[in-house]
């Protein structure tokens, strides 16, 4: 379930990427440039949003709701826990051969005299 929703939100992600660099700004005509589009643009009429501005939209929502799916997923996994508490728990011995690989009790500094 959980890569089906991750699939979806891939694509979702994609979409909108795909859509929002295929449209244009709303004064993004060649004559705004030069002073034609700035009675349309500063209390002009905004008109009815477009098939592109739609799924824009659509896929918007879509990767907002897929956002929160996955993260509430990602919250109530079983087995789940903090990885700092379950090895905080676990305690090894340490073990005198173990970290002497010569087998003595000695440190290597106890053989060596320190020069002055």
């Amino acid at each position: 379930m959980e890569k089906l929703v991750l699939v979806i939100h891939v694509l979702a992600a994609l979409g909108v990427i795909v859509l929002v660099l295929l449209q244009h700004g709303k004064g993004a005509d060649m004559g705004a440039s030069f002073g034609s589009g700035a009675s349309g643009s500063l209390f002009g009429v905004s008109g009815s949003a477009n098939f592109m501005s739609r799924a824009t939209a659509i896929f918007v929502m879509v990767f907002f709701a897929t956002s929160l799916t996955l993260a509430y997923m990602a919250s109530h996994k079983d087995g789940g826990g903090s990885v700092v508490k379950a090895n905080a728990t676990k305690v090894l011995p340490v073990n005198p051969v173990d970290a002497n690989p010569s087998g003595t009790t000695e440190t290597p500094a106890d053989n060596k005299a320190i020069p002055k």
